[in-house]
């Protein structure tokens, strides 16, 4: 009758679900702490991926403008003299140039026609963005050109549009600066809110702060961009 009896003993009901409640909670514990890993590496990633965002924007905008080509031009549709100027345009708010650097192919591709402006943000606060138009030649920015003032040559508007390429995004402010000449030669350089001079600068500086400082993120920074290709307004070159 003993070897009967154990031969019939097995598993109850209640041990069984005791069993699959257990798995069913260790199971529930590695799904929610695989969830919460994801997320973290979702965040950590996007974090990375914003911090790249920023970086690299710093560096195409620093390269841009010290790749600034001297590009003398005609203003309107006449290349030549009489009305012959440094192709610069340089406000606050606004920037025009020729620069060796290129967003697609960078320092080997064609030079672009830079136009740097500032424009209000989507919601709030303000945002620097860019245009690049290929530059053939002096007539494609004596195009630019609508006449020459007292104070210099006049450019069309600047306008952003659908190629635009954001620089700079939800910032606080955005300003524009050039290094020239000061009062005298033995003084340091002036900086100075708009460019108008004969030539080009010897630096340009943009000075951005973000709307709200985040230590965990990386926050756009002040540019200072040397210009190291300078040439004489005084002297006509040949550009080919």
């Amino acid at each position: 009758m003993r070897n009967r009896n154990r031969s019939r003993r097995g598993v109850t009901l209640l041990e069984v679900v005791i069993a699959v409640t257990l798995l069913s909670l260790l199971t529930l514990g590695m799904f929610i702490a695989m969830r919460v890993g994801f997320n973290t590496f979702g965040k950590t990633q996007t974090r990375l991926m914003e911090n790249r965002r920023v970086a690299g924007a710093q560096r195409v905008l620093q390269s841009e403008l010290e790749g600034l080509m001297p590009v003398m031009s005609g203003c309107g549709t006449q290349a030549g003299p009489p009305a012959r100027f440094g192709f610069f345009q340089g406000e606050p708010d606004r920037m025009r140039m020729v620069s060796t650097f290129s967003l697609e192919q960078g320092w080997r591709g064609q030079p672009q026609i830079l136009e740097l402006l500032v424009i209000p943000g989507e919601e709030r606060g303000v945002r620097l963005v860019v245009n690049e138009i290929p530059y053939t030649g002096p007539l494609s920015v004596a195009q630019l050109c609508v006449g020459i003032g007292e104070k210099g040559p006049m450019f069309t508007p600047i306008s952003a549009n659908a190629k635009s390429f954001v620089l700079a995004d939800q910032l606080d402010h955005c300003r524009l600066s050039y290094l020239g000449m000061g009062e005298k030669p033995s003084d340091p350089g002036l900086w100075k809110p708009r460019w108008a001079e004969k030539g080009w600068p010897f630096s340009i500086r943009v000075e951005m702060a973000p709307l709200a400082a985040d230590p965990s993120r990386l926050q756009p920074a002040n540019i200072t961009a040397p210009i190291y290709l300078i040439r004489s307004t005084e002297y006509v070159y040949a550009d080919k």
